[in-house]
């Protein structure tokens, strides 16, 4: 609560006349995260999926999301949050129902010829592989943290080959 008041120039007394306990401080951050990472899959919507080479999606679809991953300040602390705080688990449920929609539903439009259910159980390996390593990027500095970037574009762009080409 001292990080968060200091970020937003405001004293902790001032916080807690907002918001009543660290709980709900974390949920509204949550949410707020949610709703970013929400508005980046539904530019995919407009995005000319369907002609784009592999390469150049998955560069943009990484980008655009680690942008979200880097605005959200303590991000880390957020997501431990989520997936441990009984009260916040159902925002860690939303955005991966969220993630996994929209994403079965790009892999799709790329010409992935898969039932519903593959693809949203590919659509889970892409989130778990991108979650975890966007958060460990933005723990990263410098070349450490671009080569991370590159070896997740690798895996992903493997991963989709590889079931696109079945």
């Amino acid at each position: 609560t001292i990080l968060i008041a200091k970020e937003v120039g405001i004293s902790i007394g001032s916080l807690y006349h907002y918001f009543p306990n660290k709980q709900a401080i974390m949920h509204a951050m949550g949410r707020q995260w949610l709703e970013e990472i929400n508005q980046v899959l539904q530019q995919y919507d407009s995005w000319d999926i369907e002609n784009m080479e592999l390469e150049d999606l998955v560069k943009k679809m990484l980008q655009a999301n680690l942008k979200v991953y880097k605005r959200q300040k303590a991000l880390l602390t957020l997501v431990q949050a989520m997936f441990s705080v009984p009260e916040l688990r159902e925002l860690d449920e939303q955005h991966d129902e969220m993630v996994i929609t929209h994403i079965a539903n790009v892999f799709k439009r790329m010409g992935m010829k898969k039932q519903l259910k593959e693809r949203e159980r590919i659509a889970r390996v892409y989130l778990e592989a991108t979650h975890a390593l966007f958060l460990t990027i933005n723990l990263q500095q410098g070349e450490r943290s671009k080569r991370t970037l590159t070896d997740l574009n690798y895996m992903i762009v493997s991963l989709l080959r590889s079931h696109l080409e079945e």
